[in-house]
């Protein structure tokens, strides 16, 4: 149960924050050298066809193995589209979920990209993604899961964590950039927030428009304390619900939180942020390594 809590500068005395482990894994440079060759090709296909970037790098790095597949070096193909009774183009045929299967081939990475938007774009299928804000990465690929562009039941946490560990939320809005800093002479406006408790932990819930650096400056925290109780990097974005503590998480949930049953588009960030265990203990809690991707039905221990 919620316990409100009236904001009172004595609530807002910092714990202490020991060393927190980077948000972003060990980074793979073969994933880095193709975010830094197709991140401007992303953009332009954002504007054009309203699909996030990151959705675009992302499932182009999973599906191409970061341009290093056989279908990718052979055929140009990077998003694993197959050949379907509507494809006058090129073909090649490969194993998949069965054997030799048919799968477009393109005379360029280019063509590729642009087949891609397409194909989301003009389909009826994906029409409901479209109605999502561009920033909210995790409903896109939640929806592309749902609406069978894989059948791998890992497909949309495995883009959420690209996304989060590579960072390719900044091109749906800064283009790669690091997010600008408020100087003195451009304060961001002042409003009042809800402070809850529950569990021994107190937090806020982000409102649409928030970030960390307004809800610092709003609560009177400084914005790196913030990113470090909530284990994330400079820039990374919120969303309306979601949770941000002000103050350093728990090893393990309270009871009666004795495990949690994993669901499509969860990130182990999302899950311990849902229960304010930190991400470090919910990899040990379940003796998983730092690449390991939730998939859905999984079962993870809290406590």
């Amino acid at each position: 149960m919620r316990l409100f809590v009236r904001i009172l500068p004595l609530l807002l005395i910092f714990i202490g924050i020991g060393s927190v482990q980077s948000y972003a894994q060990r980074k793979n440079s073969s994933y880095e050298a193709y975010i830094s060759k197709y991140s401007n090709l992303a953009i332009e296909h954002q504007k054009k066809y309203k699909i996030p970037a990151s959705i675009t790098l992302s499932q182009g790095l999973l599906e191409s193995g970061a341009g290093q597949s056989s279908l990718a070096r052979q055929s140009n193909n990077h998003f694993g589209i197959k050949c379907h009774s509507d494809w006058r183009g090129g073909r090649v045929y490969h194993d998949d979920d069965l054997r030799g299967e048919c799968f477009r081939k393109y005379d360029q990475v280019e063509d590729s990209y642009t087949d891609h938007s397409k194909f989301l774009a003009f389909r009826p299928r994906y029409a409901v993604l479209f109605d999502l804000d561009i920033t909210d990465y995790k409903g896109w690929a939640k929806g592309l899961q749902q609406c069978g562009y894989a059948t791998d039941k890992a497909y949309a946490n495995k883009l959420i964590k690209v996304i989060e560990d590579y960072e390719l939320y900044r091109y749906d809005t800064h283009k790669g950039s690091r997010t600008s800093k408020v100087t003195s002479k451009e304060q961001l406006p002042v409003v009042k927030m809800t402070i809850y408790k529950t569990h021994g932990l107190i937090y806020v819930i982000a409102r649409a428009g928030d970030s960390f650096e307004s809800i610092a400056q709003n609560l009177g925290f400084k914005e790196k304390e913030l990113r470090k109780y909530n284990e994330v990097p400079e820039g990374f974005p919120l969303q309306a619900g979601d949770l941000v503590y002000l103050e350093k998480k728990k090893k393990k949930a309270d009871k009666p939180y004795y495990d949690h049953v994993v669901q499509v588009g969860e990130s182990m960030h999302s899950i311990s942020q849902q229960y304010g265990i930190r991400l470090k203990s919910l990899y040990k809690l379940n003796k998983k390594e730092m690449e390991y991707v939730p998939e859905e039905g999984d079962v993870l221990k809290l406590r």
